[in-house]
């Protein structure tokens, strides 16, 4: 899978709700960071835990990706979501950098 590809299954997960594939794109020591700042997860154990509380506080989750641009292993998303029908929204710059076929890190902007 290239890391478009990668990415792709990360998302389709994520808006699926289907923590088990979502973890599978990650590597298992993969860093999820806001850009230039604080490290919010660390592996996948911290990783699966946030999202599980993210599925459960808001089941109706989702989000859309506006434009998407890659360059060897780094993936850019311009994403934006909703945690339900009647909001609130969200939106974010997401940079993924894939190592080894899996998502080694990713950046936030928000």
């Amino acid at each position: 899978m290239n890391p478009i590809e990668l990415v792709q299954a990360q998302f389709d997960a994520y808006n699926a709700q289907d923590l088990a594939a979502m973890l599978a794109t990650y590597a298992e020591d993969c860093v999820i960071a806001e850009q230039n700042g604080a490290i919010l997860q660390r592996g996948k154990g911290e990783i699966g835990a946030r999202y599980a509380q993210t599925f459960a506080d808001f089941p109706h989750n989702h989000a859309r990706s506006v434009n998407r641009m890659a360059l060897g292993d780094v993936v850019i998303d311009h994403e934006q979501g909703s945690r339900g029908p009647n909001g609130p929204t969200f939106e974010a710059i997401c940079i993924y950098t894939v190592k080894n076929g899996l998502i080694a890190r990713v950046d936030f902007i928000k």
